[in-house]
């Protein structure tokens, strides 16, 4: 098992929490960082909101160890030609440490905000099957790519010079959707992610996974199955209740959704459990950008026992 940390771009993240975050996160041994992709919050109020690529051109530079990457970059506001140039170079500046996460989009707030369009369901999944092509086929061919879809169109385009990493940064797909999504990761994908998910329905999923990879003609090992979920961790009970006190929070309900939540001992035995059920890295969203103490919490008490770092 490993253990990243996820941190929500748009819920008052700025320089200042996000240099100090990807210090400690490298500091203290976790796998990588990732971040979301948003100009704001479903809903009011609108906090500070760093943007994506500036952010992770600093973490290239600044850190040397951590994988990183966004959780996910939207082609409802990210042109897939963009995306593919900046990935390759942030991946090259890093060392080869970039996962290049992308999504559909499902926002509508920050859209309307922002004049972009979503697109009703089957434009926005027939959108995002072609941006994943654009970013693929320019990412892997060394020849000049030419590609007509509805929304994207290439002509002899080449990405140059060619990624210093064969076939570039490796492309991440997530959600849990059997007719589109899944498929598409297992098509595309390097690494596949869904969120929220109790050990018995990722089970069910990672299965259901490992048939659509045999469908595609790809061995399963190709692919990382990696989870996005929650988190409420304290140094004692009294502390963890009152945590989940403030916040209108139950601790079955909770792990109902697959949230991590207990004291350290807890967490660990809810990580074995994941890890049956075919989970390989857990993103910790991390919603106190302030919460280091959180953070060395986990890195102390929980990781030596459920990692190999």
């Amino acid at each position: 098992m490993e253990l990243a940390i996820m941190i929500e771009g748009q819920n008052g993240l700025n320089w200042g929490h996000w240099k100090r975050l990807a210090r400690a996160v490298e500091d203290l041994g976790f796998v990588g960082l990732f971040r979301s992709d948003h100009f704001t919050n479903a809903s009011s109020p609108d906090l500070d909101s760093l943007d994506l690529w500036p952010s992770l051109t600093w973490l290239a530079s600044e850190t040397k160890r951590i994988e990183f990457g966004p959780l996910v970059a939207p082609f409802s506001f990210r042109h897939p030609v963009m995306i593919a140039r900046m990935g390759r170079d942030i991946d090259d500046l890093s060392g080869g440490r970039l996962v290049l996460g992308v999504g559909a989009g499902w926002q509508e707030r920050e859209h309307e905000k922002f004049g972009f369009d979503l697109l009703p369901l089957k434009g926005r999944f027939d959108r995002f099957e072609e941006g994943v092509a654009v970013v693929h086929n320019l990412l892997t061919s060394s020849k000049p790519v030419s590609f007509e879809g509805e929304y994207y169109q290439l002509k002899d385009a080449m990405l140059l010079p060619r990624p210093q990493r064969q076939d570039g940064p490796p492309i991440l797909i997530g959600g849990s959707g059997r007719r589109r999504t899944m498929p598409l990761a297992a098509r595309y994908a390097h690494e596949w992610n869904t969120i929220f998910a109790p050990p018995a329905r990722f089970h069910e999923l990672n299965q259901h996974m490992n048939d659509l990879m045999a469908a595609a003609g790809r061995p399963p090992s190709e692919l990382r199955r990696s989870m996005m979920t929650g988190t409420f961790i304290a140094r004692s009970e009294a502390k963890l209740d009152a945590k989940l006190s403030e916040r209108g929070r139950d601790r079955a309900s909770l792990r109902e959704r697959g949230v991590l939540v207990g004291v350290a001992s807890e967490w660990v035995d809810q990580i074995a459990e994941l890890e049956g059920s075919g989970v390989e890295r857990i993103m910790l969203q991390w919603l106190d950008l302030e919460d280091l103490d959180g953070l060395e919490l986990v890195a102390s008490q929980v990781m030596p026992q459920v990692t190999s770092n």
